[in-house]
């Protein structure tokens, strides 16, 4: 169901790989409810998906483009810019990327060059993105930036490894140039922090399906969709939320607020004795 909560919008999504990522879900619910928006990715990623189905359906224009790359992010605002009739009002950062998560190595063995690219293409991309929209002035007053994060930006989460580093690294970025944008473009600039979701990228992630399932038992209301998100960022991107900055928004169905439920206590209960050693010492790991 649309209500036009972005009629007359215009607005940039980066990250849509295929119809299982969350950017893709995002393009396609923002152009329902009114807006006209650009589509990037990195031009290897437009290569091996299917971005260039998604831009048709849309009638959006698609940008490759590297977005840790300052002169293709001028590219990306200026044609977003020129092929939508003037400034955006919108902005989503859906990247995220990490060799060493990749390349299967532990968080106390990283490859320190793999770990500069994790950081670059997760978070220091999404500063580069607002720096180069800020010098530009890309973005009308009152626009809305969102990049999406993960709770193990906060909390250890096993298998997360340097990611979760980029991430408390994104968030931070949020809160500092949110500050400066807001207080002289009036621009918004939030994370929003998703639940597992069986993205591409997240598929990549040791243990996705235990924690995908683990997530799911313990959450009140369940985990959060990449559809449930795209509703999200809708509201997010509109002017209902015009008063909102620099926040990290949770929207995984409750699980950041749990510590115990009672189904994860009934399962501690029964199967604890299983890690234990031959002296009878819990296991921990």
């Amino acid at each position: 169901m649309s209500y036009n909560l972005l009629k007359g919008k215009r607005g940039i999504v980066f990250g849509a790989l295929n119809d299982m990522s969350i950017a893709w879900k995002v393009a396609e619910r923002v152009v329902e409810e009114g807006a006209v928006i650009t589509l990037s990715n990195t031009p290897l990623a437009v290569r091996m998906g299917t971005t260039d189905e998604l831009a048709k359906k849309l009638n959006a224009k698609l940008i490759p483009a590297d977005a840790t790359n300052v002169q293709d992010l001028e590219r990306v605002f200026t044609e977003s810019m020129e092929a939508l009739g003037g400034k955006v009002d919108f902005v989503l950062h859906s990247i995220g990327m990490s060799p060493n998560v990749r390349k299967k190595r532990t968080y106390d063995d990283l490859d320190y060059n793999m770990l500069n690219t994790t950081l670059d293409v997760s978070a220091i991309s999404f500063h580069k993105m607002l720096q180069v929209a800020k010098k530009l002035d890309a973005i009308a007053e009152g626009g809305s930036v969102l990049a999406l994060t993960y709770m193990a930006a906060q909390r250890t989460m096993v298998g997360y490894n340097d990611m979760a580093d980029a991430k408390a690294m994104l968030e931070s970025i949020a809160r500092s140039f949110g500050y400066i944008y807001g207080r002289e473009k009036g621009v918004r600039v939030n994370t929003i922090s998703q639940s597992p979701t069986m993205t591409t990228a997240g598929s990549g992630v040791k243990g996705i399906d235990s924690l995908f399932d683990f997530a799911e038992r313990m959450s009140p209301l369940g985990n959060a969709s990449a559809a449930d998100c795209a509703d999200y960022c809708v509201m997010m991107f509109s002017d209902l939320t015009r008063k909102v900055t620099m926040q990290n928004l949770y929207h995984d169905g409750g699980f950041s607020s749990m510590g115990m439920s009672y189904r994860a206590m009934q399962q501690y209960i029964k199967g604890i004795d299983e890690f234990r050693d031959e002296e009878g010492n819990i296991i921990y790991g």
